[in-house]
């Protein structure tokens, strides 16, 4: 498949996948999605490539998440995310976010999924789902619970704030942040420890520790049909219109 949303590039056994929508601040669209899944399954069946990176072009955005203006009223009807999220926790291989910059809504959730995140000291984090009528009802919201404990996951969630590259390090949202121009060696160096490793040892550790959640798909797919339907709503849609308009959403009148 030819590429036009994503950058694919393999060297030294590590796969580099890096979304290329930076004037969209690397939000994803169904295109963008469908490319990433296709990076992933190749650098899974390269036996030469041992790490898996994630990143996003430019020094502005590791992702943005679902691009609003792609969202059509029955939501992101195109786009295959759920088999993103998997492929990214199954691949029997370490995946570290390389983030550079936004990882907010749906780019936040890819972050979280990763096994490793290394972070520019310029990254901000955070959630938009309820303030523009969407949420993440899988791996997004219980995993992140994991990640950081349930009431900082649901603080993340409800009130949709954004945090720091040091606030997200004291939270254990990431595992390291450095300066934002010692980013890409930081991750090198990350990169060629986990190559000097057992790979099958490290397959095995991956597969436990995704053994304890793995639940979380099963609801997760329950929760993206109930999202499908969601999306159908006027409520839903204020959202994404709101978003737009470059305005307030006003949620008030849908309480019931």
């Amino acid at each position: 498949m030819e590429l036009t949303d994503v950058l694919y590039e393999k060297r030294d056994g590590v796969a580099w996948v890096t979304i290329n929508r930076p004037e969209r601040r690397n939000a994803f669209r169904g295109r963008t999605v469908t490319e990433l899944i296709g990076c992933f399954r190749d650098a899974w069946r390269d036996a030469d490539v041992g790490v898996v990176v994630l990143t996003g072009s430019g020094d502005k955005a590791f992702c943005s998440g679902g691009d609003q203006k792609e969202r059509a009223d029955a939501g992101y009807d195109t786009m295959d995310v759920t088999t993103l999220h998997t492929i990214i926790r199954n691949i029997p291989k370490p995946v570290v976010a390389m983030v550079n910059g936004f990882a907010i809504g749906g780019g936040h959730v890819l972050h979280v999924i990763c096994d490793l995140s290394v972070a520019a000291d310029t990254a901000l984090f955070g959630q938009v789902g309820p303030r523009v009528g969407s949420v993440d009802p899988g791996f997004g919201t219980a995993y992140l619970a994991r990640v950081v404990g349930e009431k900082k996951a649901r603080e993340i969630w409800y009130l949709c704030r954004q945090y720091s590259a040091a606030e997200a390090l004291a939270m254990g949202l990431v595992n390291k942040v450095v300066p934002a121009g010692e980013l890409r060696r930081e991750v090198e160096q990350w990169c060629t420890e986990l190559l000097a490793k057992s790979p099958t040892a490290l397959k095995l550790a991956k597969a436990s520790f995704n053994a304890d959640t793995d639940h979380i798909h099963g609801i997760g797919g329950l929760g993206f049909t109930a999202l499908e339907l969601y999306y159908d709503t006027d409520e839903a849609q204020e959202g994404v219109r709101a978003f737009n308009d470059k305005r307030a959403p006003d949620f008030r009148k849908y309480v019931k």
